[in-house]
């Protein structure tokens, strides 16, 4: 397996794709906290730009990768090796590749400019948006054969997640305005892995008051150590789980 992992990883970084993107976070990163002499505002705009970008690239970049690959997939599945190490090596392989991208992009101007808690949880919040999006585009690409289909089907999640999501829980806020729905929300936040990041480093921030009338209930569950826990947890959980699925579909997939 590990053979497998270091020959997908050294084709992937030599992609000049993953190296434009590194060098974007990077320059980024640098333009936003010399914009301002105060590095949370740079933190903010952080926030702004790579809670979205971020997660576009990974689930993007990882489909197209899959689909790029499948010859050597099929080639693989020929050989006495099992399928379930086939796919954690894809699975490895983009992961590292994204992981080294946003430690260069995002790591090393946050040591520089805001080595802080808010910053370190943002770091820690895009490293973990990497694994999620990686792990759902990579069940995306194993349900569909169709390359344009997966494109297409990963793009419509990430629209969901980045966009379409805020805008379902705004609406059912108002129309549920007269019942309490503050540790509904807490509920609500779990389900959208970019949701649970953004509120986690803004807690970091200190600006819970921003978030509208839910920031209380926020601030007093995950505003503690607990709570920065759990919403790692979740994380963790929204890599683990749909990458899991896509190995026992893959298992059964007739290649």
């Amino acid at each position: 397996m590990l053979r497998i992992v270091k020959y997908v990883l050294l084709d992937i970084i030599q992609n000049k794709i993953l190296i434009g993107y590194t060098l974007f976070l990077f320059f980024v990163s640098i333009g936003l906290f010399n914009l301002s002499d105060d590095p949370t505002k740079g933190v903010i705009g952080l926030i702004n730009v790579f809670l979205t970008v971020i997660p576009l690239v990974s689930i993007v970049f990882s489909t197209i990768h899959f689909y790029n690959s499948y010859e050597f997939i099929e080639l693989l599945a020929s050989q006495p090796v099992k399928r379930s190490l086939i796919l954690w090596s894809q699975f490895w392989g983009l992961v590292f590749a994204m992981l080294l991208s946003v430690l260069i992009g995002v790591g090393i101007p946050i040591i520089i400019f805001s080595p802080t808690a808010a910053g370190f949880s943002l770091f820690f919040s895009v490293l973990g948006l990497s694994l999620v999006f990686v792990s759902i585009a990579l069940l995306a690409s194993v349900l569909t054969r169709d390359k344009a289909k997966g494109i297409g089907v990963v793009l419509l999640l990430w629209f969901f997640f980045a966009l379409l999501y805020d805008a379902i829980v705004l609406f059912m806020m108002f129309a549920l305005a007269d019942y309490p729905l503050e540790k509904v929300m807490l509920l609500f936040v779990s389900i959208n892995p970019i949701d649970l990041a953004r509120v986690a480093v803004l807690l970091q921030l200190d600006i819970s008051a921003l978030m509208g009338y839910t920031g209380a209930i926020f601030r007093e569950f995950l505003g503690t150590w607990w709570g920065i826990a759990y919403a790692f947890s979740i994380l963790f959980a929204w890599a683990t789980i749909p990458m899991l699925i896509a190995i026992r579909v893959f298992r059964k997939k007739d290649l």
